[in-house]
């Protein structure tokens, strides 16, 4: 099936971004949202975003116009009618994504296809919520979504061949490079990427290293952009520990044990760069 017009529930960072990502590649979005002060600060969001690019040369004047013609603001859930694809990038919160598709499930034509961008929710779990368990899949991007070429394709244990081929297509079209993995906590690059960022607490606990060494090691000696304290300020050091604590329910192995620091550091308030103080002082 073709995809001409994608559904975005959520106008936050991540669906403001996927809003952007769609519209600058010439695909009609219909943004929705709660409030109406969120939908307009999601497209003044889009907006900016595209002012930089055409401060960069990236992109033209008229491009910009154009895409946020394709672009369409709402509050009402009614509207996301005439998408092909359904993405719901609400809030990290179990509960209220179980709520969300299950109401849009219930208003939504059978064969209409439904992504959710959760990065730790079991999608197999999800798609349990609604009528169309191989009409939905795990569509993960990364922040800032319109810079970040990586989209994890997460397949739930019904999903289609039809679905995540479409899909597939959809991201291609975005210029995106996605990967396909399986249903499981973290899906790939979480499950790699937040036990490094503990190991990292573990070895500043130990006295091994300065902060500022560890971070300068990592992004020296493997060639990371950004040394995995730093990226834990910029995460959330509550995130990290979060996601932590649910691999460690979930796999029941030691070797997801969050690191103390850590956890004292949460305890104290010290999340990163959110609050003014993390690993470093911001």
């Amino acid at each position: 099936m073709a995809i001409q017009t994608v559904g975005i529930i959520g106008a936050g960072t991540m669906g403001n971004g996927i809003a952007q990502a769609c519209a600058v590649a010439g695909v009609n979005v219909v943004m929705v949202d709660i409030a109406q002060a969120a939908v307009d600060k999601g497209l003044a969001t889009v907006s900016g975003s595209l002012d930089r690019l055409i401060k960069k040369e990236k992109l033209t004047a008229e491009q910009k116009t154009a895409a946020l013609a394709l672009i369409k603001g709402s509050t009402n859930y009614d509207d996301l009618k005439s998408a092909q694809l359904v993405i719901e990038a609400a809030t990290e919160n179990h509960a209220l994504k179980l709520k969300i598709l299950k109401q849009v499930d219930d208003m939504l034509a059978p064969e209409v296809i439904i992504a959710s961008n959760t990065s730790s929710i079991s999608i197999t779990q999800l798609a349990a919520a609604t009528s169309r368990p191989d009409r939905f899949i795990g569509m993960h991007f990364f922040n800032p979504v319109p810079m970040m070429a990586l989209v994890e394709l997460i397949r739930g244990y019904l999903t289609s061949d039809a679905t995540h081929d479409a899909v597939k297509a959809l991201a291609e079209r975005l210029g995106k490079s996605p990967i396909t993995v399986k249903n499981a906590p973290g899906f790939v690059v979480n499950r790699i990427l937040v036990p490094m960022i503990n190991e990292a607490f573990f070895v500043l606990a130990e006295g091994i290293a300065t902060a500022e060494d560890i971070d300068a090691g990592m992004k020296l000696g493997c060639n990371q952009p950004i040394g995995p304290l730093a990226l834990a300020d910029m995460i959330g050091l509550d995130v990290c520990l979060a996601v932590m604590e649910v691999y460690l329910e979930q796999f029941g192995d030691s070797k997801y044990r969050p690191c103390p620091l850590l956890k004292e550091m949460v305890a104290a308030g010290q999340l990163g760069r959110k609050t003014g103080r993390g690993v470093y002082t911001y």
